[in-house]
Parts: C-alpha cells; sequence; structure tokens
C-alpha cells in the first residue's frame, strides 16, 4: 500500500502565475527562433535538433506544470490539461490517474537513470559517434549535407577506423552506416540499454530532457526546462567535434583528429557528466517519490 505525501504544497495565484511567466519566457527564448525558422522552411543542426530529434513538441515544452502534489488556487483545470483536476483547495494533477496509466514506464526510466548514476563516467570516445554516422558515405549520403565536412570522405574513414568506435548510447548507434557498425566496440540494443548507459555519454545526458518530459506533468517544468539546456549545451558540443564544418555558422570546430582537440573534448565531456549528475538524482528522486506516495490534493 502507499502512504500519502504530505503536506501538499499550496500556492496561491500570484505565486504560480509568477513561476508560469518565468518558465514561459525562459522557454521563448529557445522556441522563437526555432519557428521562426521553421515558417520560412529553414533548418539549423544544432538550435533545431531538440525539436526535431525528440518528441516533445514546441507547445508541450511551453506549457508550465507545477508538478505532482502542488495545488494551485484560483486555478482553471481546463487550462492545464485532462491529468488536472479541481479540489476544494484548488487545482492539482491528478497524479494517482497519471501514475495508473504509467506506472511500468516510470519503473523504467528510474532503472535507467539509477543504473547510468551508478556506473563511472568513461571519457574515450572522443565523439566518434558522430563520425560513424558519415563513415563511407558521401557529402550527399551525410545526413547533414547543407554543410560541408572539415574532412574529405577518405579521411573521415580513415580516422574512424584509426581511433575506433566506442559508443555505448543505442539511439546514437542506431544512426551508424552500415559498415561503422562492426567497428564499434560494443552492440548497444534497446533490450540492453540499461546494462551499457553510462554518465560520461553526451547522448545519455542529452537524454536527461527526454526523460524529464516523459515524466511530464508529474515533475515541475522547471525540472524539463533545466534539462532541455544542458542537452542544448551538449548538441553543440556534440556538433562542434562532428565531422561537419559549421564555422559559417559560428561554431568552431573541436578537433578530435588531433590530441589538442581530444584533450579539448574530454574535458567538456567531463564537465558535462558533472553537471548532469545532479539533474539525474533529482530524476531519480521523482520517480520515487511517484513510486511510493499518492500524493494528496
Amino acid at each position: 500500500m502507499t502512504a500519502a505525501l504530505a503536506p501538499t504544497v499550496v500556492l496561491d495565484a500570484a505565486r504560480w502565475q509568477a513561476r508560469c511567466r518565468a518558465h514561459e519566457e525562459r522557454v521563448d527564448a529557445w522556441l522563437t527562433p526555432h519557428l521562426a525558422r521553421r515558417r520560412r522552411g529553414g533548418k539549423h543542426p544544432v538550435e533545431d535538433f531538440l525539436f526535431t530529434y525528440y518528441s516533445h513538441r514546441p507547445a508541450q515544452l511551453r506549457r508550465w506544470h507545477p508538478g505532482a502534489g502542488v495545488v494551485l488556487r484560483d486555478a482553471d483545470p481546463a487550462g492545464f490539461g485532462r491529468d488536472y483536476r479541481a479540489t476544494a483547495a484548488g487545482v492539482t494533477v491528478d497524479t494517482e490517474a497519471v501514475r495508473a496509466r504509467r506506472a511500468e514506464s516510470i519503473g523504467w526510466i528510474r532503472a535507467l537513470l539509477a543504473a547510468t548514476a551508478d556506473r563511472p563516467a568513461h571519457l574515450g570516445c572522443f565523439g566518434m559517434h558522430e563520425w560513424a554516422m558519415v563513415y563511407r558515405q558521401t557529402q550527399e549520403e551525410v545526413r547533414h549535407n547543407a554543410w560541408p565536412l572539415r574532412l574529405s570522405p577518405e579521411r573521415t574513414a580513415a580516422l574512424v577506423e584509426e581511433r575506433g568506435v566506442r559508443c555505448s548510447h543505442f539511439d546514437a548507434y542506431r544512426f551508424f552506416t552500415a559498415p561503422a557498425r562492426p567497428l564499434n566496440l560494443l552492440t548497444p540494443t534497446r533490450e540492453t540499454q540499461h546494462a551499457h548507459e553510462q554518465p560520461g555519454c553526451l547522448h545519455a545526458n542529452m537524454d536527461l530532457y527526454k526523460w524529464a518530459y516523459k515524466l511530464s506533468p508529474l515533475v515541475p517544468s522547471e525540472l524539463v526546462a533545466d534539462a532541455f539546456e544542458l542537452a542544448r549545451e551538449i548538441r553543440t558540443l556534440d556538433m562542434r567535434a562532428s565531422p561537419y564544418d559549421l564555422s559559417a555558422l559560428g561554431y568552431a570546430p573541436v578537433r578530435v583528429e588531433t590530441v589538442e582537440g581530444r584533450h579539448e573534448y574530454v574535458g567538456a565531456q567531463r564537465s558535462f557528466a558533472e553537471r548532469a549528475a545532479p539533474l539525474r538524482a533529482r530524476l531519480v528522486a521523482e520517480c520515487d517519490r511517484l513510486l511510493s506516495t499518492t500524493v494528496d490534493g
């Protein structure tokens, strides 16, 4: 039997509306350029990635949620969506109904995050996953073919073969070209994801955004935005260290084909792992709270 979570947090209208406005203003700084590009048919390989790769739509990211166990006074449940209900004290997430639909998913996410956190960070991949995604392809075949490669296809392939690939992340590995896959040290699958993910991986840390929004509206939107902000910065490093030449967009390359570039990459990778750790811990704590308590409203 689950225990009740007490005390419930009650926010008056001035407090929750201020939080809502602050969240929307924060997110709008990311959304406005993306939506403007989308209207004119433009694409940006760095700034648009989180909106095109992940399933969370811009409007969903912008919508503010207080999280489970928070009651909003003088609020209209219709303004927050189907997962909310009115109580005598105010409007709150219908935690039990949401959890009934998502308990298995919450447990899966919790297990993955905890397993990842328990492993040491491996920092020796040098971003070769992005290079494996263009291995033995022509300029026309590569994913972001509007942007030139920094090295010729022959030199790109030679670097991948020389350095090897040590990718533990399934959702990066699945985009490898067919001839690149046998070069990887591991063969990650969705079924082995819990056994392979580790906290030094850029994509595992970027995915904290995915796990945060999949827990929405049970977690506060500020946590989702924190994960999005970190993922944005990680994507920048990911593409600066990639084989693409994005200097025309203002991104100086991290030249992982050199000793100096690999050193720079590892330093940034370590910093992101350190910054991701408390976010991962917050998400694990939220999962534990949701799995072990009934939230009163």
